[in-house]
């Protein structure tokens, strides 16, 4: 079996996990608002903005004989540089201030998972940015296109407030096939596991921030419109 098809495998329950969300059959029923929305891109603002730090770091802990792995982390960070400045022109878009998302505090889930990967990476355990990779490609790729359909169509937004979702879920969807090729090259039984074990920590954790959409809105929404 290659790898990448163990690691979809090996991460099934956890992906799982992500996906059975209640949050996310109550978005694709139409069932959200505004500050459904915020929620979700102060989620996303307060892990993008660590992307390409993760990167840089796990590519100066690769070892030669991960020199085609080290070239891939390249164009990564060459990708994710500025994504979140998307997410904060999007809130502004909205009619938001950008500035409650960017000095706000971090969602626990997002900054568990943030936390857990600097550890691991800090510790020399590189490759294990690709169970981030795995994760949040593969959920935007799935998901983005057609949440950013509802919400446009739901909220009556502007184009230019959804440029994280429409052009983050067209990249990566360019980048499974690009993902699908590095996995395959990677040999090692330990490099491999260390890879499905994030996978599945980065799943649980964003299955919880998901799961804490909710809540973050009715918080936003108490907040913002008094």
């Amino acid at each position: 079996m290659k790898f990448y098809d163990r690691l979809q495998q090996e991460t099934e329950a956890a992906r799982d996990y992500l996906l059975r969300a209640p949050i996310i059959e109550t978005v694709l029923s139409g069932d959200f608002s505004i500050y459904t929305y915020l929620a979700f891109l102060n989620q996303a603002f307060h892990h993008v903005k660590h992307t390409a730090t993760l990167l840089e770091l796990a590519e100066s802990t690769l070892e030669d004989r991960h020199a085609s792995v080290k070239t891939a982390l390249r164009h990564y960070i060459e990708e994710e540089q500025g994504h979140e400045q998307w997410i904060l022109e999007d809130i502004r878009q909205c009619g938001f201030d950008a500035e409650l998302i960017e000095d706000g505090m971090t969602p626990e889930p997002i900054k568990a998972m943030t936390d857990r990967l600097f550890e691991a990476i800090g510790a020399g355990q590189g490759l294990a940015i690709f169970g981030m990779v795995q994760v949040l490609e593969g959920t935007s790729a799935s998901l983005a296109p057609l949440v950013a359909r509802l919400i446009r169509e739901k909220l009556s937004l502007p184009d230019q407030a959804l440029t994280y979702l429409t052009t983050h879920g067209e990249l990566d969807q360019d980048h499974l096939k690009f993902f699908e090729q590095i996995m395959n090259q990677i040999e090692n039984v330990t490099d491999q596991q260390c890879i499905i074990d994030m996978a599945n920590t980065v799943y649980r954790h964003y299955g919880d921030a998901y799961r804490d959409i909710p809540g973050q809105a009715a918080i936003f929404e108490q907040g913002l419109a008094a």
